[in-house]
């Protein structure tokens, strides 16, 4: 049996033509089941707009800590904004990640009741960098829609009609992770890497293609697998809300960032989470899986989990 992650076309889901769609339906959700990971060509988001925000990135990153730390809330959980260099480890490990990030969310109205009840946290965009909010707001959104789509061929593959996904998600807390993992410039500390093994916590994570390689998954015979793809393709994988929906049927996929053999100008990434809405109560599709819970309950857990809340 191959370890290769499976590659579909999201074209074929969007053909119009039956047996293509069936097609990419049967394929996608094996994948998920097989590996909790696989790739998508087709997906139609702009590759000039990725290039772009890999730019602002760059120069983001590259302000002064001082000015970065300006946009850090930990009484949210820095779900919005940016998380300093060293602050967040995985679930079970002390040694934290080498990584620092940024966090961007979707634009409600202040008038929404979700910003009234503050369950979806105001973004932080840096004025040092005018064209980071713009071009960050469109790429969420670009991710989101191409998220929603592959929602709903999983749907399919689980028996449900489109509305099953889409009304879960409706104004969900997604978040769009911009994540700089900086060159050190010498040995890493002991037991540190970019990021150690773990799960996601959300239901579906759309990882566009990063700056260096890097990324391995862990299949289900627990051999460590490097995740290779060419560099118009989204890897998306299953998180741990999506294992408790559908009672383990598609499960969260232990997964790493390496640290490199050697210098390597840094490595940059940005990852697209696809969150419920706060409110969801996320139950089990086969009874006695697990306890019923709330998305927000859900995240907040892990997020303490993970030292960032």
């Amino acid at each position: 049996m191959s370890d290769q992650i499976p590659c579909v076309d999201l074209r074929d889901y969007t053909s119009g033509e039956p047996a293509r769609h069936d097609a990419f339906v049967r394929v996608l959700g094996e994948g998920l089941e097989r590996f909790g990971f696989v790739s998508v060509v087709g997906h139609g988001v702009d590759p000039a707009l990725l290039a772009s925000a890999y730019a602002l990135a760059r120069t983001t990153f590259a302000l002064p800590d001082a000015a970065k730390r300006r946009y850090e809330i930990p009484e949210n959980g820095r779900q919005r904004g940016y998380t300093s260099f060293g602050v967040e480890h995985a679930k079970d490990q002390s040694a934290p990640d080498l990584k620092e990030f940024w966090h961007v969310g979707r634009k409600l109205p202040p008038d929404h009741p979700l910003a009234l009840r503050n369950e979806i946290p105001v973004n932080q965009f840096p004025v040092e960098v005018p064209g980071f909010e713009p071009s960050f707001l469109r790429l969420f959104y670009a991710l989101e829609d191409f998220a929603l789509r592959l929602l709903d061929a999983v749907g399919e593959y689980l028996g449900k009609q489109p509305p099953f996904f889409r009304s879960m998600v409706q104004d969900g807390n997604s978040v769009l992770r911009v994540i700089n993992y900086p060159d050190l410039g010498g040995p890493a500390p002991a037991g540190a890497i970019r990021a150690a093994q773990h799960e996601d916590i959300n239901l579906m994570t759309v990882l566009p293609a990063s700056t260096q390689p890097g990324l391995e998954l862990m299949t289900r015979e627990g051999k460590w697998i490097p995740v290779m793809t060419p560099p118009d393709v989204m890897v998306c994988d299953t998180g741990d809300m999506m294992q408790l929906l559908t009672a383990g049927r598609l499960p969260s996929t232990t997964h790493r960032v390496v640290n490199p053999e050697g210098a390597d100008g840094g490595r940059l990434s940005m990852p697209f989470f696809l969150h419920p809405h706060p409110d969801h109560v996320i139950t089990p599709m086969k009874a006695g899986y697990g306890s019923p819970v709330t998305a927000k309950e859900f995240l907040l857990r892990r997020l303490r989990e993970i030292g960032v809340a």
